[in-house]
């Protein structure tokens, strides 16, 4: 049974405006000790998906809309605040985007580690300490000692993003949900976190799911990739498989847009257009007004439904027929 299997997840704001559907019927499934990787562009709704995992999303003006987020054969969709509780933190931990509005700006960085032991793992004070000042080390928090005394506001940017990662690594968890847990930090800690996370994922059989713009950590990282574009997956595969046998031209122009993959010179290859406006229905596939594969059936029918299964998924009508050039 896989440790997290998402099943037809649908989540929306409610606003003044309208009802911006940022979640429509995504699934997934997470094995013991793997990592999924989630792509896309800002707003397809990597982050929002995982909130609603977490029962994090505000309410109002966020709503639940229907599915299911089984944990370990309990779905958290139903669980109260009270239920959830005892899930986050100690078997289901996530790092968040922005450190600074994650951290207790009036707590010291001390108190804020050691608490989620004490709740937790009903470990003594002394013992807590000694487990925190292990993991700020290793995170690469320079003189942990003296760091446990300070406030958020006297930490860096990439600073605070390493205090965030030891918060979310310090209970052991069977999930971590990281979303760009490596964005503020330079290459070299961005190669020292990651390295242990996998060391986590290994020695526990953890499993991450990583939210991430880059595709190259997420290349070398991630043993599947999921692609969501204006809140639906487009694709799902084995990594090697979505690199190298691409199934869906989102998934294409995602990569086509990798700085590094340039030809010296040349103007950067960007995709046209902008991501569509998710106040309003999307007749057929939402990529269609930007996609260079693009024909009349496309955005005249339902988007093709994607297949939950281990084997390579995509949501293109051209793919599903085998009609989408190489």
């Amino acid at each position: 049974m896989p440790l997290l299997s998402v099943n037809h997840l649908r989540a929306a704001f409610h606003t003044r405006a309208g009802v911006a559907r940022a979640v429509r019927d995504v699934s997934f499934q997470i094995e013991r000790g793997e990592t999924l990787g989630l792509v896309g562009e800002s707003g397809s709704g990597k982050s929002v998906t995982c909130y609603a995992i977490m029962g994090l999303l505000p309410q109002p003006p966020g709503r639940i809309e229907g599915g299911q987020a089984v944990f370990d054969g309990v779905d958290l969709l139903t669980l109260s605040h009270r239920q959830l509780n005892q899930y986050r933190g100690r078997r289901i931990s996530m790092i968040f985007q922005d450190p600074m509005t994650s951290l207790n700006p009036y707590l010291r960085i001390g108190t804020q580690l050691i608490e989620p032991l004490l709740i937790h793992e009903k470990i003594g004070r002394t013992e807590a300490r000694r487990r925190v000042l292990d993991m700020l080390a290793e995170v690469g928090l320079p003189d942990p000692a003296h760091r446990l005394r300070m406030y958020p506001h006297e930490f860096s940017g990439g600073m605070r993003q390493r205090v965030m990662i030891a918060m979310a690594l310090i209970t052991k968890p069977d999930l971590l949900i990281a979303d760009e847990p490596t964005t503020a930090l330079d290459v070299t800690v961005q190669a020292q976190i990651l390295d242990l996370m996998k060391k986590m994922r290994e020695e526990l059989g953890m499993a991450i799911l990583l939210i991430s713009h880059d595709l190259g950590v997420v290349s070398g990282f991630c043993d599947r990739v999921m692609v969501m574009y204006a809140g639906s997956v487009m694709e799902s595969a084995r990594t090697a498989d979505l690199f190298y046998q691409t199934k869906h031209p989102y998934t294409r122009a995602l990569q086509k847009s990798i700085p590094a993959l340039q030809v010296k010179g040349r103007e950067l290859y960007t995709i046209a257009g902008a991501p569509p406006d998710l106040l309003h229905p999307l007749p057929g596939c939402p990529f269609a007004p930007r996609c260079e594969y693009v024909i009349d059936s496309c955005a005249r029918e339902e988007m093709a439904p994607l297949e939950v299964a281990p084997a390579h998924c995509s949501a293109c009508l051209r793919a599903q027929k085998e009609d989408l050039p190489r």
